[in-house]
């Protein structure tokens, strides 16, 4: 990379101070989804996110090697946390291989960041089909348009694929659930909430869960 090149920045200077307030073990909620609903609120509501539902998704091979991208996320409970894709795409194939996967919510302009790590499993059809439902019309034609992470020739050939889908199934009639489209469901092993602090001494506390079912919470040097 030449200087021209180079970004007109100074990123070793780049940097921003973060809140006074913190986060305290006492104020935590007794399982770690509680939490991650409380703090989701707080970011869906006060947080001034574009979508303070996108979680960045990563997944690794049967050799080890890493993959990350942005999902949308469409369920939460105590079973775990629940997103959507094409069972063709790369992530679903390395879950198959491998079902150990991290979740990290960015929530940025609150300085705050939820890490999840644990073990992703393939939704029952019917909950796949409940939520298909839901989808907007174009993104139920879209599912079916798109053989995810495949290599396609152009723009062209996507757009031909949904317009003949668009015309088999037009508005208000009904799409079928695609078998080859469906969620996974992260059960968590430990769940990180991550609260910048002033002079980068963040706040990090880790759910890590117990045999017995419960969950032992324990503090992360920043």
């Amino acid at each position: 990379m030449t200087d021209r090149d180079a970004a007109p920045f100074d990123l070793p200077s780049m940097r921003k101070q973060y809140r006074a307030d913190g986060l305290a073990e006492t104020e935590l909620a007794a399982t770690p989804v509680e939490q991650f609903a409380r703090w989701f609120r707080q970011a869906a509501t006060e947080g001034g996110l574009f979508e303070p539902n996108a979680v960045v998704v990563s997944t690794a091979d049967a050799r080890g090697r890493p993959s990350s991208r942005t999902v949308l996320l469409k369920h939460f409970d105590e079973r775990g946390f629940v997103f959507y894709t094409n069972y063709g795409s790369r992530k679903a194939r390395e879950l198959e291989e491998n079902p150990h996967v991290s979740l990290l919510f960015p929530w940025h302009p609150m300085a705050r960041q939820v890490i999840v790590a644990g073990v992703a499993a393939r939704t029952g059809r019917d909950e796949t089909a409940a939520y298909f439902r839901t989808r907007p019309h174009g993104s139920q034609l879209g599912a079916w348009a798109s053989v995810q992470s495949s290599v396609v020739t152009g723009r062209d050939a996507l757009d031909a694929a949904y317009a003949e889908l668009a015309a088999r199934y037009p508005e208000g009639e009904r799409v079928p659930v695609p078998p080859h489209w469906g969620g996974f469901r992260v059960v968590p092993r430990e769940v990180e909430f991550w609260q910048g602090r002033e002079n980068r001494l963040h706040d990090r506390l880790r759910y890590v869960a117990e045999a017995d079912g419960g969950w032992r919470v324990e503090r992360l040097s920043p």
